[in-house]
C-alpha cells in the first residue's frame, strides 16, 4: 500500500516523533511498572494517527477495544470449538468489528462527499489507484480493521523485548543515549534524515528482533508443487516457517544465541539478507508495515533510552507467551526508570 511504504513513512517522521517522545516523558520514575499497556497505548495512537489523521481520536476507542477482542479469542481454553460455533469470543470479536466499521463508514463518506481526502493512509485509500481505480466503500472498511489493530499490535510485543534489553544491557543502552543526543529538541523537528542517523540504535532494534520475533510462526500456502531443498511440497500444502529458529540458524548468523547489535552495522556481513531476517517476513507476501514499525521501534527506543536507565526490579525473568496470530510477548513485564544524570 502507498501509504505504508517507505518513502511515505519518512515524510512523516515528524508526526510519529512527537508521541513516541512524550511516552518517554511521562514514564513514571522510581517504580515498577508494568510497562506493555503502556507501549501498548502510545503506539496505537501513533498507528491510528497515521491512518487516520485528524479523525484518530474518533476510532482510536474502537481501535483498541478490537484488539482486545482479538486477545480474548486466542486465549486458552479447555475446549477446541468448531470455526463455525458461535462462541461468546467470537461474538465479541465480530461486535467489535462491527462497531469499528460503523465508526469508519461516515467518515470515508464524510471525506468523499467533501473531496477532501486528506494525506493520510485513508486518503490514500479513497484516492484512485491506477491499478484497481477507485475502491468501494466496502473494500475500505473490510480492510482497514485488520491494518489499524497490526499497526500496533505486534509493535508493541516489539517494544516489549527491546526495553527488556535496554535494562540488560546498559552499556548499550549508554551508546543508544548517546546517539539519541543529536535529535532535535523538538521531536516535531524530527527528520528521515535523523531517522537515518540512529544507525545503531537500529542495529540494536534489529538484533532484538532477530533473537525475539513478535511473529514467531509464519504461514505460507504452497499454489503449486515445489521443491525446497531436498524436500517436495505438495500443491495446496501449508508451509510453516519459524524465524525463532531460523534466526538462531549458526550457519547464518555467528554465535547466534548472543544479544551483539554489531552485527548490524557490518556491512560486508550483515544479516539483513534477503530470506535470512524474517522479522518482517519476506518477499511479496512481507509485511508492508515494516518501514514504519521500524520508525516507531527506533524513536521509542531512543527517546527512552536518552531519558533514563532502566533496571528489572528482583524476582524471576519475564516469561514467554503465545498471543494473537503466534505472537511471541513478555508476560507481566516490569521496568524501573531513572533519570539520566
Amino acid at each position: 500500500m502507498r501509504g505504508l511504504r517507505a518513502q511515505a513513512v519518512a515524510a512523516r517522521i515528524g508526526e510519529i516523533a512527537p508521541q513516541t517522545a512524550r511516552f518517554a516523558d511521562q514514564w513514571p520514575t522510581g517504580q515498577d511498572v508494568e510497562i506493555l499497556p503502556p507501549v501498548r497505548h502510545v503506539l496505537a495512537e501513533i498507528g491510528v494517527s497515521y491512518l487516520f489523521s485528524e479523525d484518530a481520536p474518533t476510532l482510536l476507542p474502537y481501535a483498541s477495544q478490537l484488539f482486545l477482542a482479538r486477545e480474548v479469542l486466542v486465549r486458552p481454553s479447555r475446549w477446541v470449538w468448531p470455526h463455525w460455533i458461535p462462541t461468546p469470543a467470537r461474538r465479541f470479536r465480530t461486535r467489535q468489528q462491527v462497531a469499528f466499521t460503523d465508526a469508519l463508514r461516515p467518515i470515508v463518506r464524510r471525506r468523499r462527499s467533501s473531496g477532501r481526502l486528506g494525506d493520510d493512509m485513508l486518503g490514500q485509500m479513497l484516492r484512485p489507484s491506477p491499478h484497481y481505480g477507485l475502491l468501494p466503500e466496502e473494500a475500505i472498511l473490510d480492510t482497514l480493521p485488520g491494518i489499524t489493530v497490526a499497526t500496533f499490535e505486534t509493535p508493541s510485543r516489539a517494544a516489549g523485548w527491546i526495553l527488556l534489553h535496554l535494562a540488560r544491557h546498559p552499556q548499550a543502552a549508554d551508546r543508544v543515549a548517546a546517539e539519541a543526543a543529536s535529535l532535535p529538541a523538538d521531536p516535531a523537528a524530527t527528520t528521515s534524515t535523523h531517522l537515518g542517523s540512529l544507525q545503531y540504535t537500529q542495529a540494536l532494534v534489529s538484533e532484538v528482533l532477530r533473537l525475539y520475533p513478535p511473529s514467531w510462526l509464519l504461514t505460507r500456502h504452497a499454489p503449486r508443487q515445489t521443491q525446497l531443498a531436498d524436500y517436495t511440497i505438495d500443491a495446496g500444502s501449508t508451509v510453516l516457517v519459524c524465524p525463532y529458529t531460523a534466526h538462531r540458524d549458526a550457519r547464518e548468523y555467528s554465535e547466534p544465541d548472543q544479544f551483539q547489535p554489531e552485527r548490524w552495522l557490518d556491512e560486508s556481513d550483515s544479516p539483513a539478507r534477503t530470506g535470512v531476517f524474517l522479522a518482517f517476513g519476506t518477499g511479496p507476501h512481507g509485511c508492508e508495515g515494516a518501514a514504519m514499525a521500524m520508525a516507531m521501534l527506533t524513536l521509542l527506543t531512543a527517546q527512552t533510552a536518552r531519558c533514563y536507565h532502566l533496571s528489572e526490579p528482583p524476582g524471576p525473568d519475564p516469561s514467554y507467551q503465545v498471543t494473537t496470530l503466534e505472537g511471541l510477548a513478555t508476560v507481566g513485564l516490569r521496568l524501573r526508570a531513572t533519570l539520566r544524570g
